[in-house]
């Protein structure tokens, strides 16, 4: 009926699912678990994203979606620390990644424009999402990622774009390809950060565990100098 729910935590034998990628609007005005679960959440600016990957979930097949706003309980610090290990495995192993693209519209464009492939494409270059420390490992981890406007329409997918993409990222294409992240050295990977900002300043240690495939406990308030001590601590750990 175009309505959802939450499902009960899945741990094993996990259905077929799409995951959300964003840029997280003002405090507010996203659709937390708790403004799920007691219904208040359907007035929040956020919903509509939501339903967007609901929808498209619906259309592409899948039963079911993944959401980081609303499908984490944030005020259990438990929960909220095995979710963040965990969040470059659930977009891995996603079955569709789509990238929800709010400063990127379809409509208020020049169509004669010859100066690119793609009329919107000064506006997907210029596109926030592309300067969140967190969506990095969102256009990495997974192998199926899918590109939409503000007006919900699709842009292109990884592949498709992926000359866009190194263009704005200096990503190697190989990356985008899927290679393995070992291949590349630890320098080149920490270079990826480049230009990415965090809410929180730990987080922008804590959103490059998937990409070096560590864990650790996460301690908010240590402050960025010792979050990413600890990260090189752990890095210098994998490789010996």
């Amino acid at each position: 009926d175009g309505d959802f729910s939450l499902t009960e935590d899945l741990i094993v034998d996990i259905p077929p699912y799409a995951i959300l990628s964003h840029t997280w609007g003002d405090d507010g005005t996203e659709v937390t678990f708790k403004s799920l679960v007691d219904g208040t959440g359907k007035n929040k600016a956020g919903y509509d994203k939501i339903r967007f990957c609901g929808e498209q979930a619906r259309r592409d097949g899948l039963q079911y979606f993944w959401v980081d706003t609303c499908c984490i309980d944030k005020s259990n610090n438990a929960e909220l620390s095995e979710a963040i290990n965990s969040m470059f495995r659930w977009y891995r192993n996603s079955a569709k990644c789509y990238v929800y693209l709010s400063d990127v519209s379809t409509e208020d464009y020049d169509a004669n424009s010859q100066f690119s492939q793609f009329p919107w494409e000064a506006d997907f270059l210029r596109s926030k999402w592309f300067t969140r420390g967190w969506t990095l490992q969102e256009l990495i981890a997974p192998a199926s990622v899918e590109f939409f406007s503000l007006e919900r329409k699709l842009l292109g997918t990884k592949e498709s774009l992926e000359r866009e993409i190194y263009q704005r990222t200096r990503i190697s294409v190989q990356v985008l390809r899927g290679s393995p992240l070992s291949c590349f050295s630890v320098e080149e990977r920490l270079s990826w950060r480049a230009q990415r900002e965090t809410k929180r300043e730990e987080d922008e240690a804590y959103s490059l565990l998937g990409i070096f495939d560590i864990s650790m406990p996460l301690i908010y308030g240590e402050g960025r100098k010792r979050a990413f001590n600890r990260l090189y601590e752990e890095i210098d750990r994998t490789l010996k």
